[in-house]
C-alpha cells in the first residue's frame, strides 16, 4: 500500500481555543449569569482564562484520564472547563442537574469522578448527595468570592475565580494522541441505568467538521448564536465546538430558559440563531405572540431531541420569518446525525410543500451512515415507504459504552452498525422521516400507530397547545391511542372537536379512542415530552370495548 506523505498533527480540542484567540480574537462571548449580571468576554480573553484554569488544574493534581465533573448552566465558566479540562488530557463530564438523585449518583461513581465544578444553583442539591458521591474528592464553586455561598454548606468548598487568579498565564498544551479521550456523556436513562458516551479529541473534531459542512451556512453562521439546548445535555450538541472554530459571537443564557427571559436577551443581544428543544420553542412562541413581534434579529432556529410539530414549524415560518431547521441525533452519535439540507429547486416549492418536507428529520451529514433493517435485521430499501428501526455508523458515532459491556452487546448489530431505537423510513433522495421510537409505536391490533404523526395533526387543531399520545390497554386491539391534550391559554377546544379534527386528516384506525386533558405535560431531564411518565399516570385508563 502506497502511503501518502503527509504530517501526522493530531486533532485536538485544545486546538480550537488557541485558534479562536488568535484569528477570532475580538468576537464577544456573553453570558447571563447565575448572580443576575451580564458577563463579556473575548475568544482572546477566554483562552487566557482557560489557560489559567489549566495550570490550576494540574496543580490540584488532576492527571490524563481523569474524570472531572461538572453540573452547570450554559456560562463562560463552563465553556472554559470545556477546553481546559480537556487540554490537558482529563475527561470533562457533564451532568444533567434534572435527573433523579439516585441517577445522578449512579453516574458520578459509574464514572469515577474526582472534582466537581457547580453552579451555586446547584449547591443545596449537591449538598444532599455529596455523601453518595464516593469519588469526588474536590468540589469547586462556579462563582466568585463575593457570591460564594454562606457559611460551609460543602466542606472545603473552592471558588473558581480565586482557582484561576492562582493558575500560571502560560502553557504548552501536551501533544496528546487524538484518540485521547476528552469528553463523557451519559444518556438520560429513560430505560434502565444512564449509559455512557465517552468522545475522543478526534471524534469531536470531526463532528465539528460534519456539522458545519452540513450547515452550509444555514444555521451555523458568524452571527450571535444562542444554545439553549444546555451545555449539559450531549455538549450542547457541540455548538461549544462549533463557535470556537468560526468565532460566532456565542450568546448563553444562564439559568434562565423560559420565554419572557429567552426573549429579552436574544432582542438585546440581537441574536441570529438558537438551538433547542421544541418545547421551548413552544414556550417563545408564546411570548412573541404576546408581544406581537419576534426578537428583532432572531432569523434562525435549529430543533431537535425530539419532532418539533408541523403546526407550530409552519406558524414560526409563516407569522414570523424565521427559517426552522430540524435535526436529528442522539448522545451517541456526538450527537448530531441529520439537518434539514433542501436543495434550490425545494425551496421554490409552495410553502404547503416546504412545510412537509421541513417536517421530516433532515438528510444526514457527512460522515453519518445510515440503515433500515427489518425484525430479522435484513437491509430494507430506502424508498420512502418500507419502515424498519433505524442503524447508523460513522467517525463520530460511538463503538461501545463506557464500561458497559451488556449494554454494548445489546445496541450493535453482528456489522458494528449502532442500533438507535427509532423506527424510520428513508426516502430515495435522503430524507429522513422517523415513524416513531420502537417503545412508543401504538400496537393496535395488526396496525402500527405513529405516535408523532397523530400528535403532528393534534397540535395543529385551534386551541390546542401541546399534546402526546401514548398506548393504554384496550380489550379488543390489545392497544390503542390515547391524546393527553394540553389547551392554548383562553382557549376550550372540547374532546369532540378535537376528535374530529383528527379523523379529518388521518385514517379511522389511527384516531385516538380517547382524550383527556391536564394542565401541562411531564419531561424528560433533556426537555423531551416523558412518555414513561405519561404511561404511569394513565396506566389505569379503561377504554371501551368498541
Amino acid at each position: 500500500m502506497l502511503k501518502g506523505q503527509m504530517m501526522d498533527r493530531p486533532l485536538l480540542v485544545s486546538s480550537l481555543i488557541d485558534y479562536a484567540a488568535e484569528v477570532h480574537a475580538t468576537s464577544p462571548i456573553v453570558t447571563a449569569t447565575v448572580e443576575g449580571t451580564i458577563h463579556r468576554q473575548t475568544y482572546a480573553e477566554t483562552r487566557a482564562r482557560v489557560v489559567r484554569l489549566a495550570n490550576a488544574l494540574l496543580r490540584l493534581g488532576v492527571k490524563p484520564g481523569d474524570r472531572i465533573a461538572t453540573m452547570a448552566w450554559n456560562t463562560h465558566r463552563h465553556f472554559e472547563l470545556y477546553f481546559a479540562i480537556s487540554g490537558i488530557g482529563a475527561v470533562c463530564h457533564t451532568i444533567n442537574p434534572r435527573l433523579f438523585p439516585e441517577q445522578m449518583t449512579y453516574i458520578v461513581n459509574h464514572a469515577q469522578d474526582t472534582m466537581l465544578f457547580l453552579d451555586t444553583t446547584f449547591v443545596p442539591l449537591v449538598e444532599k448527595l455529596k455523601s453518595s458521591f464516593t469519588p469526588i474528592r474536590t468540589y469547586v464553586a462556579l462563582t466568585d468570592r463575593a457570591h460564594m455561598p454562606a457559611g460551609e454548606p460543602i466542606r472545603g468548598l473552592l471558588c473558581y475565580e480565586e482557582l484561576l487568579a492562582d493558575g500560571a498565564p502560560d502553557i504548552v498544551w501536551p501533544d496528546l494522541d487524538e484518540n485521547t479521550a476528552c469528553a463523557l456523556c451519559y444518556t438520560s436513562g429513560t430505560t434502565g441505568d444512564p449509559k455512557g458516551a465517552l468522545y475522543s479529541h478526534r471524534s469531536n473534531l470531526l463532528h465539528t467538521f460534519f456539522v458545519l459542512a452540513a450547515a452550509q451556512g444555514s444555521f451555523m453562521p458568524t452571527r450571535p448564536i444562542l444554545p439553549v439546548v444546555p451545555m449539559f445535555h450531549a455538549n450542547a450538541w457541540g455548538l461549544p465546538f462549533l463557535v470556537t472554530l468560526t468565532g460566532a459571537p456565542f450568546v448563553m443564557p444562564g439559568p434562565k430558559l423560559d420565554g419572557v427571559s429567552l426573549f429579552d436577551l436574544m432582542d438585546k443581544e440581537k441574536v441570529w440563531g438558537g438551538w433547542g428543544v421544541p418545547t421551548v420553542w413552544l414556550g417563545l412562541l408564546d411570548e412573541m405572540k404576546k408581544r406581537g413581534r419576534k426578537p428583532e434579529s432572531l432569523s434562525r432556529i435549529l430543533t431537535g431531541g425530539s419532532a418539533i410539530a408541523r403546526a407550530t414549524l409552519a406558524t414560526y415560518e409563516r407569522d414570523y420569518g424565521i427559517d426552522i431547521v430540524h435535526g436529528w441525533g442522539m448522545t451517541e452519535m456526538s450527537p448530531v446525525g441529520t439537518v434539514t439540507q433542501m436543495t434550490p429547486e425545494e425551496r421554490t416549492l409552495p410553502f404547503e410543500e416546504q412545510m412537509d418536507i421541513k417536517s421530516r428529520q433532515g438528510r444526514r451529514m457527512y460522515g453519518v451512515e445510515m440503515k433500515i433493517v427489518d425484525a430479522e435485521g435484513n437491509r430494507l430499501p430506502h424508498d420512502g415507504a418500507s419502515q424498519g428501526e433505524l442503524y447508523v455508523r460513522g467517525a463520530a458515532v460511538i463503538s461501545g459504552y463506557y464500561g458497559n459491556e451488556a449494554a454494548t452487546r445489546a445496541a450493535f448489530d453482528k456489522d458494528g452498525w449502532f442500533g438507535t431505537g427509532d423506527v424510520a423510513t428513508i426516502t430515495p433522495d435522503g430524507w429522513l422521516v422517523l415513524v416513531d421510537r420502537t417503545k412508543d409505536l401504538v400496537k393496535s391490533g395488526g396496525e402500527w400507530i405513529s405516535s408523532i404523526d397523530v400528535e403532528n395533526v393534534a397540535i395543529g387543531c385551534p386551541g390546542v397547545a401541546n399534546a402526546a399520545v401514548i398506548a393504554v390497554p384496550h380489550p379488543k386491539w390489545t392497544e390503542r391511542p390515547l391524546l393527553v391534550v394540553v389547551k392554548a391559554p383562553g382557549a376550550d377546544p372540547s374532546k369532540e372537536q378535537i376528535l374530529a379534527h383528527v379523523a379529518a386528516k388521518l385514517a379511522k384506525w389511527q384516531v385516538p379512542d380517547d382524550v383527556v386533558f391536564v394542565d401541562s405535560l411531564p419531561l424528560t431531564a433533556t426537555g423531551k415530552i416523558s412518555k414513561k411518565d405519561l404511561r404511569i399516570a394513565f396506566a389505569e385508563h379503561r377504554l371501551s370495548a368498541q
